[in-house]
């Protein structure tokens, strides 16, 4: 008898990965072998980008179906809402996290503590109100929707592509549980490479269409991780999967920001 389509290692290692990112309904469900989940998160690492794109691309068709009803920066505010939905607030949670954590923290131990607390205190309700206030300002700052919706995209893309970047060059915390110790260490240069292979045709009509944006990403994006990395390291001697969502939301952030100063997607 031959396998289902959706269990073959390749599409288990896609599927687990859009069920780990988003809160989409896939094949199998909460149903899957959770004794793979790992071995699966690690496969599917390098679709990252990939399902980042796509989730822009729902958050852009939400922009640009909200701007024929709405003014143009509520309905940035409400596809960011959609996004919020799609993903469960997964990197906006993190932000959140990060911040409470490393601006409540004085010590190594109490990093790590907060980062554990579910609960939002001032340093997470204001790193996260203005970090999503950053992106939505640079969303609105573009001409029309359809340059924003664009925009969606490119940075959905890559912000989930700094998360590989942070992977390869920052060890996950010791005698830590959770995603970047199950999964850290196996995110090499490698799979950083196979994630922008598949994510290079969009990359390169960015490159393409906006050549000057293109190199102002790269350069910025390499210089956060280059410090990102030294900070960890300094602070709490590697990664956790808190700091890697974070990662994320600075890249979407970056990207946005400077695709909206060009203005040539």
């Amino acid at each position: 008898m031959s396998q289902p389509w959706h269990e073959t290692p390749e599409m288990r290692a896609f599927l687990t990965s859009v069920q780990f990112l988003t809160r989409l309904p896939v094949p199998g469900g909460m149903t899957r072998d959770l004794s793979t989940y790992p071995e699966d998160i690690q496969r599917g690492l390098k679709y990252f980008p990939l399902i980042g794109g796509a989730i822009g691309g729902i958050t852009a068709v939400a922009l640009l179906a909200f701007a024929l009803v709405l003014p143009f920066p509520v309905a940035v505010l409400a596809a960011l809402a959609v996004e919020a939905l799609v993903t469960g607030a997964f990197h906006e949670d993190a932000v959140a996290d990060f911040f409470d954590a490393f601006g409540g923290g004085w010590t190594r131990d109490d990093v790590l503590r907060i980062l554990k607390d579910s609960r939002v205190g001032s340093f997470g309700s204001l790193g996260l109100i203005l970090a999503v206030g950053l992106r939505a300002a640079g969303l609105m700052s573009f001409p029309d929707a359809n340059a924003a919706a664009i925009a969606l995209i490119i940075a959905g893309a890559l912000g989930r592509t700094v998360i590989l970047a942070v992977m390869a060059v920052v060890p996950p915390v010791p005698a830590r549980d959770g995603l970047s110790k199950d999964i850290g260490q196996l995110a090499s240069w490698h799979t950083f490479g196979a994630s922008l292979a598949i994510a290079s045709p969009l990359l390169a009509w960015t490159l393409y269409r906006d050549p000057l944006g293109m190199a102002a990403m790269l350069v910025l994006l390499a210089a956060f991780v280059a410090w990102f990395r030294g900070y960890l390291i300094r602070r709490i001697g590697g990664v956790t999967g808190d700091c890697l969502g974070f990662s994320a939301y600075v890249g979407m952030i970056v990207v946005t920001l400077v695709l909206a100063r060009t203005v040539k997607v």
